[in-house]
């Protein structure tokens, strides 16, 4: 167990880091340290959470808590570590298994870096419509 739950870890920092470096101001929600191996809760700034996962469908992840995620409202648990409710919205969890590998985790990273580039890009155009009007 203690060798698995390392390498969760190890898959969990892979992929933080990638996401990290390419996303300004992305934040991690909650300890670096005390926390479950394979969980991972983020937060993007200027982005709802709900429309990212929407724009990039090839991965898997919530925006409720693990215990709520039926739930459309911003995880308790986040309110209860301190974000506001906009903070909330902008994140979400992801959990690495047993079965989850690193092509996975370098493949998920990669989507979740484009959608969040297609979303900025299709704010700034809406940013530039309407002060153009």
């Amino acid at each position: 167990m203690a060798a698995e739950a390392a390498r969760l870890v190890e898959l969990r920092r892979r992929f933080f880091v990638a996401l990290h470096r390419r996303i300004p101001g992305m934040r991690l929600n909650g300890s670096g340290e005390q926390r479950v191996a394979g969980n991972l809760n983020i937060g993007f700034p200027g982005i709802d959470a709900e429309e990212l996962l929407e724009a990039c469908a090839t991965v898997a992840a919530s925006t409720g808590s693990a215990c709520s995620s039926a739930s459309i409202e911003p995880s308790y648990v986040l309110r209860a570590l301190g974000l506001d409710a906009a903070a909330a919205r902008a994140s979400f969890r992801l959990c690495v298994g047993r079965f989850t590998t690193v092509p996975e985790i370098d493949f998920a990273a990669d989507a979740l870096v484009a959608a969040f580039e297609r979303l900025r890009a299709m704010e700034g155009m809406k940013k530039a419509a309407s002060g153009a009007t």
